[in-house]
């Protein structure tokens, strides 16, 4: 690595932000070596055999955003600017409802009490995931017979997906939480710089993608179609991916194209809508998959929930939506104690 270059990585460390140098810049994306301890593994969820497989994804400096020429762009995925991302694990799926019924239907509660086992003897981590907030029962089947065992879960709010990292991470003792809208791109191009993580010709979607034109009107089970090149299933299409952010058309405007921004967020607040959905659906075309496609949640999406307030756990027009899990390598300051401040009286 030259001097200049990594006199710029530890300014990233202080200020939040990496002068690359001019030659460097020509050839983002810049993908550096994973740390030595970094490797992929399998997560089981204490107390069960359910498993999940988590990739490492390098850490680099990207050019987020899609640039004025590629067809379809909309205007809130520019201006494209330079920004740099910490090494960071990623799932190689999106969450599925035999992972995501463990916290929303609270069965591992459920099998301590049938056990006769004291809640108030358990250890820390345990006592702390039984107290994290559980969603309320859902007034239908949320899966809307379109697939349980081996399928993403869906309907979730952004608040209830913020809340199962949460749960998820005092029981494994690891960090979990949903991915930066930086991250997720960042893991989504996988180092390329085209419409998709496998080339710009939407014709090839069908080899990667569960997507309206092939998708049968229905999500289908995780993991069927070819991972991009970092190995990761499903990233374009199935189910679109709830970001931890905020949703803001002009967000991109904030920051300088040349200089490379430490994986900006923009934070949740109290309120409920809206948020960044990422990856597009098995219920939308092809430019909705692209890699730098965004979306924002709406309140549409709660449209017939007759409860009032209405839910802060499920959506009522949310069959599209769903998430994954990332898990730091070293956790950025200003993400840490993250949690959803949503509550029922939230607008």
């Amino acid at each position: 690595m030259r001097p200049s270059l990594s006199l710029a990585i530890c300014l990233v460390l202080v200020c939040g932000i990496v002068y690359l140098p001019q030659a460097q810049e020509k050839t983002v994306p810049h993908i550096e070596p994973l740390p030595p301890d970094m490797k992929p593994y399998v997560e089981v969820i204490p107390g069960t055999n359910i498993k999940f497989e988590m990739v490492p994804i390098p850490g680099g400096v990207f050019l987020m955003g899609s640039p004025e020429n590629e067809p379809d762009r909309q205007a809130d995925e520019g201006p494209q600017h330079l920004v740099r991302v910490r090494p960071f694990w990623m799932g190689k799926c999106e969450v599925t409802w035999n992972e995501y019924d463990e916290f929303a239907f609270q069965y591992d509660i459920k099998r301590k009490q049938e056990a006769k086992i004291d809640l108030t003897k358990q250890p820390p981590h345990e006592r702390e995931a039984d107290a994290v907030s559980r969603p309320t029962p859902p007034y239908t089947d949320m899966t809307f017979g379109y697939g349980h065992d081996g399928y993403p879960a869906l309907c979730m709010t952004h608040h209830a997906a913020m809340e199962y990292c949460r749960w998820l991470s005092a029981k494994t003792q690891r960090l979990y939480r949903l991915p930066t809208e930086a991250e997720w791109e960042y893991a989504c191009r996988a180092g390329t710089t085209t419409a998709y993580s496998f080339g710009d010709d939407p014709k090839l979607l069908g080899e990667y993608a569960w997507y309206v034109e092939n998708s049968d009107a229905k999500p289908h089970p995780v993991g069927q179609k070819k991972p991009n090149p970092w190995g990761l299933h499903d990233m374009h299409g199935n189910v679109a991916e709830w970001c931890v952010d905020h949703y803001d058309a002009n967000f991109y405007r904030k920051f300088p194209a040349d200089v490379a921004t430490l994986c900006p967020v923009l934070l949740p607040t109290e309120r409920r809508v809206p948020h960044v959905v990422r990856g597009g659906s098995w219920d939308d075309d092809a430019p909705m998959l692209r890699s730098a496609a965004r979306r924002a949640s709406s309140k549409e999406w709660w449209r017939q929930d007759p409860q009032r307030p209405q839910s802060i756990w499920w959506l009522t027009e949310g069959t599209f939506v769903g998430f994954r899990v990332v898990r730091p390598y070293q956790e950025y300051d200003f993400l840490k104690g993250l949690r959803s401040k949503v509550t029922k009286e939230s607008p």
